[in-house]
């Protein structure tokens, strides 16, 4: 059987899937319209007042931070475990590079207050 067929095949039975799916979500859901449920809903804020309105900075802030805690770690643990095979002088100036693009981060983040707890 050529490749191409198995791709077509696969793609055919996933759209198969989506189309049963949202056939059977049209056919079981309750239908049952209100004003509230008809408004916009933006991230757990109610819309009010005008269309356009700033963001708040301290959303960056949070994502800045979890880059910098977590996904730090979906990079160190795997090199972590592997570090006692012999990985070379170059393994180790690559994390060195990227822990210490961390630390500055870090360090940043610690001078602009935002690692207080109060």
């Amino acid at each position: 059987m050529s490749p191409y067929v198995v791709v077509a095949a696969v793609v055919a039975v996933g759209l198969l899937l989506f189309v049963a799916a949202m056939g059977a979500r049209a056919l079981v859901a309750p239908k049952a319209p209100t004003r509230a449920k008809l408004t916009t809903y933006e991230s757990g804020v109610d819309p009010v007042g005008r269309d356009w309105a700033q963001t708040q900075v301290r959303y960056f802030v949070y994502a800045f931070l979890y880059v910098i805690f977590a996904v730090d770690a979906v990079y160190l643990f795997p090199w972590a475990l592997v570090v006692r095979s012999n990985l070379g002088a170059a393994s180790l100036v690559e994390i060195a590079v990227f822990v210490g693009i961390l630390l500055v981060g870090l360090v940043h983040a610690a001078r602009r207050g935002l690692l207080r707890w109060l």
